[in-house]
């Protein structure tokens, strides 16, 4: 759950737990927490809002600019029609302007002081005490990461959302969390699945948003400060004002490419159902999504991020044909009257690797952190009843362990 004071809950209310003394320039930071419940969006409705264009020829965001439909990061899906062409790619570290916030992309409202109270009632806040003992279960086998030249494309998976993508040559991080506790929610139950010195050179980060589960400054500050960051829109200025100097932040269906030894591998921010709030005053005021990897050779890695289920799956699969892998959240969604917006379930995650035409689905943000109610092992027996009951090829449920690796075949 979010890390805001009981005294927040009045006036932001996404959370019931206290905080700990704030850490010099981190106070700062408070009240937008992990990110697992939402914060209330006065007179906000269902959907999507036309009208905000991405202003792709200037870098410029403004309501009055003239964009076709298939150009805007919002308009309205049409399954059957023709993909758009993919967009140029962006130049790294362009300046951008962004709208005030991103309500108006939500796809479902979020919930206020009475929802909270609820689960508050209910003690789905974490899982039962009677099913703490699968802790010891997790799956967690630490190993060498795969030998990796120009043509290999590997993940291993270091825990909750955190992957080393070794794709082209580079070597990317999404969602890099290495510390032992963010703040609000208890210790890792499993470690860190590779140790930070056993990195190879970080060549990239991926953000997905802003949440302190996927957005962990403690850990951004190990790293070089030329490091390339990849963000959601409206997060450059953060990354800035801590040092680093290589920041590319974009709107939906907006790319970049990186040079690689291998070619270049293009990075393509794509949309989710989810949300951003880091602090009591800035809710929603980033954008929040997944990132789609491709290989030189074509090969193609879908990593969600954060997201409930919903259409978008669809729509990024009719745009990126031929997905390889999907990186997909299985775990906190108990209790589903609350989270079901935001966080898939697994039997979820299995619908939406089918709905992204994904060969291969890889379970994630599960097993590391406790933040809802679902007893610890449960994530992983439904992920896998889900996929036989699919009839697809067990082989392509990659449900690898805490500091596991696989190596994905070339075409």
């Amino acid at each position: 759950m979010t890390e805001q004071t009981e005294r927040s809950l009045a006036e932001q209310p996404p959370d019931t737990e206290q905080l700990p003394p704030a850490a010099p320039g981190e106070a700062a930071e408070r009240g937008g927490g992990a990110g697992h419940t939402p914060g209330p969006a006065p007179g906000h409705s269902p959907g999507h809002s036309p009208g905000y264009s991405p202003g792709q020829a200037t870098g410029q965001a403004t309501a009055d600019v003239p964009v076709l439909p298939h150009a805007t990061a919002d308009a309205p899906v049409l399954p059957h029609a023709t993909p758009p062409p993919l967009t140029a790619p962006r130049p790294l570290g362009e300046p951008r302007t962004w709208p005030r916030d991103f309500t108006h992309r939500l796809t479902a409202p979020l919930p206020g002081v009475r929802a909270l109270a609820r689960i508050a009632r209910e003690g789905k806040l974490r899982p039962p005490p009677e099913t703490l003992a699968e802790i010891q279960q997790l799956p967690f086998e630490p190993g060498p990461m795969p030998a990796a030249d120009t043509t290999t494309l590997a993940v291993t998976w270091a825990g909750h959302a955190s992957w080393i993508i070794r794709i082209g040559g580079l070597t990317v991080l999404t969602d890099p969390v290495w510390s032992r506790k963010i703040l609000g929610t208890p210790a890792r139950v499993t470690p860190v699945g590779v140790r930070w010195e056993d990195l190879p050179p970080v060549d990239a980060v991926v953000i997905s948003h802003n949440h302190y589960d996927h957005l962990d400054a403690p850990t951004l500050k190990r790293l070089p400060r030329h490091t390339p960051l990849l963000l959601p829109a409206g997060l450059a200025p953060w990354a800035r004002r801590r040092g680093f100097t290589r920041v590319t932040d974009l709107d939906w269906w907006e790319a970049v490419e990186l040079p690689a030894p291998g070619g270049p591998v293009r990075l393509d921010f794509v949309p989710a159902h989810h949300w951003s709030k880091r602090t009591l005053t800035d809710t929603c005021r980033s954008l929040w999504g997944g990132w789609l990897l491709t290989a030189p050779d074509g090969r193609r890695i879908h990593f969600a991020g954060d997201t409930g289920y919903g259409h978008w799956f669809e729509e990024i699969g009719r745009r990126y044909p031929g997905i390889d892998l999907a990186l997909l959240p299985i775990g906190a969604y108990d209790p589903r009257w609350m989270l079901r917006p935001v966080h898939t379930d697994p039997e979820e995650a299995v619908k939406a690797c089918q709905d992204l035409g994904a060969r291969a689905l890889a379970p994630m943000h599960w097993s590391t952190f406790l933040l809802s109610g679902e007893p610890p092992l449960e994530p992983l027996h439904r992920v896998r009843a889900a996929w036989a009951a699919t009839g697809r090829p067990r082989a392509d449920l990659w449900d690898l362990p805490v500091g596991a690796s696989r190596v994905l075949a070339a075409h």
